[in-house]
């Protein structure tokens, strides 16, 4: 796996490149990851603190995780347990459906559990072309982006479909005519 380091407000010294860089290759105990993927690193200094994004898109899904901590390396040590947990979630949920194809990228080996914008004015927007799949998938890439919603179109109907989170717990699918 390649790893790119961008740094906002921070200059990206070679021991935090490297203490990236090893952390990251140790998720390829967990997961099948080609060495052609590229993981997407960027730290951010901030009046309170140290962030770090970490974004890995695979083949079969995006491992995407942010920790906000007042000490860059721990902050690093956090990302990589959150990434785990989302390996290790994802990896029961497919065995629990019958997701065969998909799980069989995950590696079988015990993983340990361990300043906004106004809300009324649009801060970003986005485009995107939403990938054939089912709503298993959909819920599953949701829950490794780490989003409360997901953009899908559905392979049955070939419709645009919306997953997301209840707030009561479990989950909605929103489906357009």
């Amino acid at each position: 796996m390649k790893v790119q380091i961008y740094g906002k407000n921070i200059t990206v010294t070679p021991a935090i490149a490297e203490k990236v860089e090893t952390k990251l290759n140790f998720l390829e105990k967990y997961f099948i990851i080609d060495d052609d993927v590229t993981a997407h690193v960027v730290v951010r200094v901030y009046p309170l603190g140290q962030k770090i994004e970490v974004t890995i898109p695979t083949k079969f899904a995006v491992l995407r995780a942010e920790v906000t901590h007042e000490d860059l390396y721990a902050a690093i040590d956090l990302v990589i347990d959150k990434l785990e947990d989302q390996i290790r979630r994802q990896k029961t949920r497919l065995s629990r459906k019958g997701k065969d194809k998909l799980a069989m990228a995950f590696i079988d080996e015990d993983i340990p559990e361990d300043e906004s914008a106004d809300d009324e004015e649009v801060v970003r927007t986005k485009t995107i072309a939403p990938d054939f799949m089912d709503v298993d998938e959909a819920i599953m890439r949701m829950e490794m982006l780490g989003h409360s919603f997901f953009i899908y179109t559905d392979n049955e109907t070939k419709d645009v479909a919306v997953v997301y989170k209840r707030d009561n717990g479990g989950y909605g699918c929103i489906e357009t005519e």
